[in-house]
């Protein structure tokens, strides 16, 4: 009988997997709500294999599966993540995670999963590691994305091509799984040529020169555009993003590429501005704008993301489409703290408390004066305090409340949440001064509050 530790900060959630995997997948399991409390139990209990959510409190799957491997324990690792998680898909891809599982609506599929990928990573760790099995992994978690994406390996070579290429190219994965000598770039340039990531260890000056201009460049990552040709023969502006991916070892294993056309949100006049660049015969322009003006004119893009996500959440409820969008907006732009908070309030609704709350975070820490994201960074750590008795979260709810009172003294209902906290916290007298508060702002007809108005912005 197999041993599995399940790790999920959902408490009902995580009972429903332990029974399932014990009754159905005949397994002895232990839980953790957790990665804190799940290292303790490590301290002496040994697991064929582990399933551990992403979105774990204080420390996420990402973190604990690189102390695990940092300690060199090998046991085979299944990661918990939703749509939309493309970047943890990649990162637990490169610290030796073995499969990655879509959260979704049909829970008994997921279950069903869940017990195939368990005793599928636990015989393949007993064996050895196949061949083809890194290629898998990769193709799994670019099947995350909702773009263009693809994988060349060391030699140049396509092992990866998910469908958002496929549909972008109209090229089927198997008729390009294999190729080399940049044939992969035909569909976008008519010809062979270097796609960024053949260049992804190239200086700035040789990327130049291949007709890209660079928009953004870290270590490992290259954020790109260029001039290229549609399928029907049209030109475009595409924008690409390419990231070296390593083993667990560290050992280089190839590059993934990312590709978006951007040629609707850069406009005719700047497509006909690069055109006049072109000579005659040459397939490519050279860049016409500096790497800052024309990032400038993609943040056009994040908005025009934001704005579809905006419609999709405070209009029609749909919030898993809406933060597709809001994704899309913050990898071109993520300094957009509205887009940021916004998508904390999608994630809020769909009842992802710990989602919502990093990204409520994260808007806080882009705009720290905003009346309205502190609120609602604010509101998330009380529901989430009371919910699972952290006092600590409890206390840095007051903490931003605290601050939401001395910018704005009228807003009722930060005093009211005042009050809440500070009865939760044992703290009776304070908490009725905090209720009358609130109260007398609401009769007088002093209550102000700081918000958008989304009527106008939709």
């Amino acid at each position: 009988m197999l041993s599995v530790l399940v790790i999920d900060d959902q408490k009902p959630l995580l009972e429903v997997m332990g029974l399932f995997l014990e009754r159905f997948g005949n397994m002895n399991v232990k839980t953790a709500l957790s990665a804190k409390e799940a290292l303790n139990l490590l301290v002496n209990n040994t697991f064929d294999a582990m399933v551990v959510d992403y979105d774990l409190p204080e420390i996420n799957g990402i973190e604990f599966l690189k102390m695990l491997r940092a300690k060199g324990d090998t046991t085979p690792f299944i990661l918990f993540t939703g749509v939309g998680r493309e970047y943890a898909a990649i990162e637990a891809l490169n610290n030796g995670a073995d499969f990655f599982l879509k959260k979704g609506d049909d829970a008994q599929s997921q279950l069903l999963e869940m017990v195939h990928m368990i005793r599928k990573a636990v015989d393949r760790r007993n064996l050895g590691r196949g061949p083809g099995t890194s290629q898998k992994l990769l193709s799994d978690a670019l099947n995350f994305f909702h773009q263009a994406a693809f994988v060349v390996d060391r030699e140049g070579k396509v092992i990866v091509w998910n469908k958002g290429m496929a549909a972008m190219t109209g090229i089927d994965e198997e008729k390009i799984l294999g190729k080399g000598d940049w044939e992969y770039s035909i569909p976008f340039f008519g010809h062979r040529a270097p796609m960024l990531s053949d260049l992804i260890f190239q200086d700035d000056a040789t990327i130049q020169q291949n007709n890209y201009s660079i928009i953004e460049k870290e270590k490992g990552t290259i954020t790109a555009w260029i001039k290229a040709t549609s399928k029907e023969g049209h030109p475009t502006i595409l924008w690409m993003k390419s990231t070296a991916l390593y083993d667990s070892k560290g050992m280089f294993i190839g590059v993934m590429g990312k590709v978006k056309d951007i040629t609707e949100e850069m406009g005719a006049e700047f497509l006909a501005k690069s055109l006049q660049t072109i000579p005659g015969a040459e397939p490519l322009a050279a860049p016409v704008s500096s790497p800052v003006g024309m990032f400038d004119k993609i943040l056009g893009k994040a908005k025009t993301s934001y704005r579809k996500g905006l419609r999709l959440s405070y209009r029609e409820g749909k919030y898993a489409e809406a933060i597709a969008q809001f994704d899309q907006a913050t990898e071109i732009d993520p300094s957009l703290a509205y887009v940021w908070h916004d998508r904390g309030v999608c994630y809020r609704e769909l009842g992802q408390d710990t989602e919502a709350l990093r990204n409520f975070d994260e808007a806080a820490k882009l705009a720290p004066d905003n009346e309205e994201f502190l609120f609602s960074r604010a509101e998330m750590l009380k529901m989430i305090g009371i919910l699972r008795q952290r006092r600590d979260l409890i206390e840095s709810a007051v903490q931003v409340l605290n601050r939401i009172v001395e910018m704005n003294p009228n807003q009722a209902e930060a005093w009211n949440s005042l009050g809440i906290c500070s009865k939760e916290l044992g703290k009776e007298k304070l908490s009725r001064k905090y209720y009358e508060k609130s109260q007398e702002l609401v009769k007088q007809g002093k209550n102000r509050k700081k918000t958008r108005d989304f009527d106008t912005l939709v």
